[in-house]
């Protein structure tokens, strides 16, 4: 039997429905394989057993012929191998549990895979966005917020800019095409944030500023 974890969500990514006015510019999740490279060190883990398996093996063809020192070398192939699904297993759980979502007013953020949250962070909020790309394309885009907007680094990670903990940056983290997502975020904020504020003024507060 399937069975949605999310079908609760009247939008998916989105805890509620989006009032008047507000509609979704763009949407998506961490590409797994560069998340857990990224937020894993994914390519840390292997290269640690690699440089053990090399050290395993040079150890041993000092007392064994070379053939068999490289047969002692292989639990740690297995052990590395076997700490590699077990990372890219997280960062594949964590990029599926997420959605990232960016409206005409807000950037809202799906996250966690044992206890989920949403987060929206209305452009108004935000003071600074930016942008970390790699070769291929995928990066990191991170948001610095104004004021006194706190939230939490351990709660949000790894959807946070890395090694920013007072404050922290909420981020999407390895995102495909990034450079295209920060330019409707770039769009989107400006237009935002340039709409002019209409207060409502009573007939009373209106006699009152004229005399």
């Amino acid at each position: 039997m399937h069975h949605d974890d999310f079908k609760f969500e009247p939008v998916p990514g989105l805890p509620e429905a989006l009032p008047e006015g507000e509609h979704i510019l763009w949407q998506g999740k961490p590409d797994s394989l560069r998340l857990a490279k990224e937020a894993w060190k994914l390519n840390w883990v292997l290269g640690y057993f690699a440089v053990l398996t090399v050290w395993r093996i040079g150890v041993s063809s000092a007392s064994v012929p070379l053939t068999e020192a490289m047969l002692h070398g292989v639990p740690f192939v297995l052990a590395g191998a076997l700490a590699a699904l077990i990372l890219y297993g997280l960062a594949t759980a964590q990029a599926r549990s997420t959605v990232y979502t960016l409206t005409n007013k807000r950037v809202a953020m799906r996250i966690g895979a044992a206890l989920t949250m949403t987060l929206n962070l209305p452009y108004v909020q935000i003071a600074n966005a930016g942008l970390k790309l790699s070769k291929k394309g995928c990066g990191t885009l991170a948001f610095e917020l104004m004021g006194d907007t706190r939230l939490s680094y351990m709660m949000t990670w790894p959807h946070a800019r890395p090694w920013h903990f007072t404050p922290s940056q909420p981020a999407f983290r390895a995102i495909p095409n990034a450079a295209r997502v920060a330019q409707i975020f770039t769009d989107a904020a400006e237009t935002r944030v340039a709409e002019p504020v209409i207060t409502r003024v009573t007939p009373a507060q209106d006699a009152i500023a004229a005399e």
